[in-house]
């Protein structure tokens, strides 16, 4: 193919020469796609958001799955990229500190060391006085410690994108510059046709890496891609006399505090970058311009001088030094400040790759990872904070703007586990929402949906409490678990996903998408997996048959969008109607020995094991409403979950706290449910990822061997990287864990958790972890490292609460004496 003649066809056309872009096109060359792969961008490399970067990177990150794709970055561009290249990318391997000033902050550093620690980093907290050694011009009064990641550093955007994009064009990747794409529609053939300025080109994949662009790009195919375009100040100084006889570059500091950003060496001078906590400024609310190119903003002092003074304050030796340059750019924020890196909703083979607020930091790692998922049908690392898929219909442009704001003021804020960001809510709330609000209850945000999380008692203010340690909700959250432990509970749990298959042909689709055995007879009840070509898992489904030919699927909320996508993309030319109940059904959960009794008062239907035995469904009457009762448990107890149409929500949750207050019915919500769920070792959605088959996750139980369906081959392979393993943990009464934290045998790491809870009912902190399989042996002395420091662990051969699953099949009320 000439280099002057416009390609008619390829396999991928990726639209957007930003980091993001260039990197996909690298990590599918090097998957071997390189040939196959054709990059448009509009103008120059790097000249929409990439160029005018500060270009830091950081080891400083909770997130395992991210530190993951940091550490990649780090190794590529201190060394691996300008060796395989031979271009220079300017790196500058000068460390980094991250500050604490309070209680609070050094527990997220205790975490970050951790998580850390399971990674294999170099990472150590430190006092002030190695922060004054290494770094001898901050003002360090009041700090009371340091995360110190030796091995961070910052690199130039643009040399490193040229190199990318030079190592991806070694390998066939074709780029082609100062071609702006106009339109990206869907032919009848699936395939997808890319028109541009140049000439129309067709393809099998398509990637919207457009950046500031991509929101609008996204509606060129009908698609909802939430993100807002976000300004940034960062500042460069004259230069700094006191710099000037160093022999070594200073560490970056990052002051989430004092600074909300972070200050470093710009060669000789200084360079402040601030994300201000007020009145953040979002920008091209309808459209990007397209002729914008290299584009910047005025500086605008007034919004980010409470900042910027503090920082001169901060850094003395800069106070008196003019400003030299002011770089005020635009950045994408999603509403939840991660990336969309996956399939687009709806549609097959378009891909994200935009939305990155951080595209030197985090760019290469999850491009890496998406250029895996197209090629080989699994990325390597968890993406479910990353899928684009994880936003519904409900994130609208006028609430993605609202959660954007409310992203860049949290950029710098402690980011405390289970943080529940208020701004544009509740979006979808349930039939219930207001009555349970009014009995105290604590609401979180799944997938729009408002689900309760724990209820206020009295002396604890109905808003959340934070912190890295216990807080007074965990108390609550045991009261809540006993009450289901000793008497009964009952939780809103509309907003799971609910999605009905029905049709001559629905049996035979849905048999070779799951693992496990369908329910044979109408009224059976089975849970399973789907899974991918590659045999790792898609998500996880409860399949209930109420019919010979209509089957209900119930999962978690976040998974709708993929569940649909997944039928769809198998469904063929079969005869099989999908309905999604999501949104017009609601859902009650009724759990605990008293559960028989409470139910008993509200139903005309027997109830015992020979009319309603343990995993089947009955279509029931409860408070003059006809619903679905499903005999089953996630808290491990005797109990039922209840599905209806909206309307009929309201009038069940009242008959049966009628019946039940007597006897000690208590409303309980997502923290004691997973705490629960812990006691009896059920993989949840931490552990059911795209990472792991199902003998890796060690729910092989659940696959047959007797029936053809999608992965068989790899998910029947024994485990071989890794396995889950069920801890027990020695309390220490101030910290249980969040996951991520390494754990040892014999002092070497073997794995880290992925789940951790404390168990009410057996005093004792309880994790899943991924180990290695030699170190997954019951009863085998391990430890954890909880907020710093290893802690005793033990591994489980057992649940920790009723090892053998007697209390959900109970036929008789057994109440605690």
């Amino acid at each position: 193919m000439s280099e002057k003649t416009f390609p008619s066809h390829a396999r991928v056309v990726i639209v957007g020469g930003g980091v993001m872009g260039v990197g996909l096109a690298y990590h599918l060359a090097h998957e071997g796609w390189g040939h196959d792969t054709v990059l448009l961008e509009k103008a120059e490399l790097t000249s929409g958001s990439t160029w005018h970067a500060a270009g830091q990177i950081t080891h400083s990150t909770s997130s395992y799955g991210l530190g993951k794709c940091v550490d990649y970055n780090i190794g590529l561009y201190s060394g691996g990229l300008e060796a395989e290249t031979g271009q220079a990318v300017t790196w500058h391997g000068c460390g980094s500190f991250r500050l604490a000033y309070t209680e609070d902050e050094m527990d997220w550093l205790r975490h970050t060391l951790s998580v850390g620690r399971s990674l294999g980093f170099n990472i150590d907290l430190v006092s002030p006085q190695r922060v004054a050694e290494l770094h001898p011009f901050y003002n360090l009064d009041g700090v009371l410690g340091a995360l110190h990641t030796p091995d961070d550093g910052h690199v130039d955007p643009t040399n490193v994108t040229m190199a990318l994009a030079a190592a991806a064009r070694a390998k066939g990747v074709r780029i082609i510059r100062r071609c702006r794409a106009s339109n990206i529609t869907q032919l009848a053939s699936g395939e997808w046709q890319v028109e541009t300025d140049q000439g129309t080109i067709t393809c099998e994949h398509v990637v919207n890496a457009g950046g500031t662009y991509a929101r609008q790009m996204g509606e060129w195919s009908g698609l909802q891609l939430p993100m807002t375009s976000m300004t940034h100040h960062y500042f460069v100084t004259e230069n700094v006399p006191e710099f000037e006889a160093l022999d070594r570059e200073l560490p970056v500091i990052r002051d989430d505090k004092k600074v909300s950003g972070y200050i470093r060496m710009e060669q000789k001078r200084g360079l402040i970058g601030i994300y201000e906590k007020a009145n953040p400024n979002a920008v091209w609310l309808d459209e990007c311009p397209w002729d914008y190119e290299n584009w910047l903003f005025d500086a605008d002092y007034d919004r980010v001088m409470p900042w910027l003074e503090e920082s001169l304050n901060r850094m003395p030796v800069l106070a008196e030094r003019g400003i030299t340059r002011e770089v005020h750019g635009a950045i994408s924020h999603p509403p939840d400040g991660n990336p969309l890196i996956g399939p687009a909703p709806g549609v097959r083979n378009y891909w994200c790759c935009c939305g990155t607020q951080i595209g030197i930091g985090w760019g290469p790692g999850l491009t890496r990872e998406l250029a895996r998922w197209m090629v080989h049908g699994a990325a390597d690392i968890s993406m479910r904070d990353y899928d684009p898929r994880r936003f519904g219909s409900y994130a609208t442009k006028e609430w993605q703007v609202i959660k954007a704001k409310e992203d860049y003021c949290l950029r710098h804020e402690i980011p405390f586990p289970h943080f529940n960001r208020l701004a544009g809510r509740p979006v979808k709330p349930s039939p219930l929402y207001d009555r349970l609000k009014s009995k105290g209850a604590v609401y979180e945000e799944v997938y729009g949906h408002e689900r309760p999380r724990w209820f206020a008692k009295e002396g604890i203010a109905q808003h959340d409490h934070y912190g890295f340690g216990r807080t007074p909700v965990h108390d609550v959250v045991g009261d809540e678990c006993r009450a289901v432990r000793e008497a009964a509970g009952i939780m809103d749990i509309s907003a799971f996903t609910k999605v009905e298959l029905s049709g001559p042909e629905a049996e035979s689709l849905l048999d070779r998408l799951v693992a496990n055995r369908l329910p044979r007879k109408t009224g059976g009840i089975a849970l399973t997996h789907m899974l991918n070509a590659a045999g790792r898992i898609e998500l996880e489904t409860t399949v209930v048959r109420l019919a010979s030919d209509r089957f209900y699927l119930v999962c978690a909320a976040f998974f709708e969008q993929r569940l649909l996508d997944h039928l769809d993309r198998h469904r063929g030319t079969a005869d099989v109607t999908v309905t999604l109940r999501s949104n017009d059904w609601a859902a009650l959960t009724l759990n605990g020995p008293r559960s028989r009794d409470i139910l008993a008062a509200c139903t005309d239907a027997p109830l015992d094991n020979a009319a309603f035995p343990w995993l089947t469904a009955q279509e029931i009457t409860v408070a003059d409403h006809s619903l679905w009762a499903f005999r089953m448990s996630y808290a491990g107890e005797l109990g039922w979950e209840f599905h209806m149409p909206r309307d009929a929500a309201l009038a069940v949750y009242d008959a049966l706290w009628a019946s039940g207050a007597p006897l000690g019915l208590a409303d309980y919500g997502s923290f004691a449910m997973n705490a629960m769920r812990m006691e009896k070792g059920f993989k949840g959605a931490g552990e059911l990822t795209n990472e792991v088959t199902l003998a890796e996750a060690d729910v092989l139980r659940f696959a047959r061997t007797d029936k053809e369906y999608i992965g068989r081959e790899a998910t029947l392979a024994p485990a071989r990287r890794f396995v889950c393993a069920y801890l027990e943990i020695t309390p220490d009464g101030a910290h249980d864990g969040h996951g991520g934290e390494a754990v040892l045998l014999q002092g070497k790491v073997v794995g880290s958790t992925a789940s951790v809870a404390y168990g009410h009912s057996c005093g004792k902190i309880l994790a899943f972890a991924y180990v290695r399989p030699d170190a997954n042996v019951a009863g085998t002395e391990v430890e954890v490292v909880i907020a710093g420091t290893p802690r005793p662990a033990r591994i489980l051969g057992a649940p920790a609460y009723d090892p053998e699953g007697l209390l959900p099949r109970t036929d008789a009320a057994q109440i605690p004496a």
